[in-house]
């Protein structure tokens, strides 16, 4: 199971929001580009990148830092946050970025991810963001009057085989993760699911790892590692123990 570290960006700035709430938010740093090599010393194989502006204005926007973040990176990026056409798709990938995240998009314009994964294979991750088990969207300010594992199986459908799902109602409040929603969706839709959101311990992680068979393939952690109640290497360590 691979553990990949996230950084938020708003503002130009590395920052991390509970519950997705835009008025709960923590700087952690300045420059996000400062955070690539902290998660590199410790051995970060990918890392998670969330445009939060972008989420909101429904297109990319913090480009400068985004483009100083890849420039760093050693490893492969996967970037999400308000990308909703193939146009904004595109010049994402020719940045450098490896794996484009689509959210709001998937629940909206599903025609449009199928597009997407025939022209950029292996190259597209839905994003699937709920509470209470229903769909979040528009920068999870909107209910996308769907349930997840609908929204998954449709993804399933169109040609997605991966998906990253967040329950909101965890993320940010270092709570535990939602271990048995996660496995119940990737079980389901029978595709490749990361967990993100509230994984808060190596007991979530060694949970996590428990649900690899059904799908369970890795774990985004945000929070936990800024507040230092995780240790990247330590987490790293231990999704790779048989």
């Amino acid at each position: 199971m691979i553990i990949i570290p996230a950084i938020d960006i708003r503002g130009g700035q590395c920052v991390r929001l509970t519950e997705g709430r835009f008025d709960k938010e923590t700087v952690y740093a300045a420059n996000p580009a400062d955070m690539v090599g902290i998660f590199a010393d410790q051995g970060a194989e990918y890392l998670h990148l969330v445009d939060l502006d972008g989420a909101l204005a429904g297109s990319s926007q913090n480009l400068t830092a985004i483009k100083n973040v890849l420039s760093k990176a050693k490893m492969p990026v996967e970037l999400g946050g308000g990308i909703r056409s193939i146009a904004n798709i595109e010049m994402i990938l020719a940045l450098g970025v490896s794996r484009v995240i689509l959210g709001s998009v998937a629940v909206k314009q599903p025609e449009l991810v199928a597009e997407a994964c025939r022209k950029f294979p292996a190259k597209i991750v839905v994003g699937i963001d709920a509470k209470d088990g229903v769909v979040a969207v528009e920068g999870w300010g909107q209910s996308g009057d769907m349930q997840a594992v609908e929204l998954a199986k449709q993804m399933a459908q169109v040609g997605v085989d991966r998906i990253i799902f967040t329950d909101i109602a965890r993320d940010g409040k270092l709570s535990g993760a939602n271990v048995e929603a996660t496995a119940e969706l990737a079980r389901q839709a029978q595709l490749k699911v990361i967990a993100s959101g509230g994984v808060t311990s190596l007991a979530d992680i060694r949970q996590l790892k428990q649900y690899e068979g059904a799908g369970i393939e890795g774990c985004i952690v945000g929070k936990a590692l800024y507040t230092k109640a995780i240790d990247l290497a330590a987490a790293i360590k231990c999704a790779r123990e048989e």
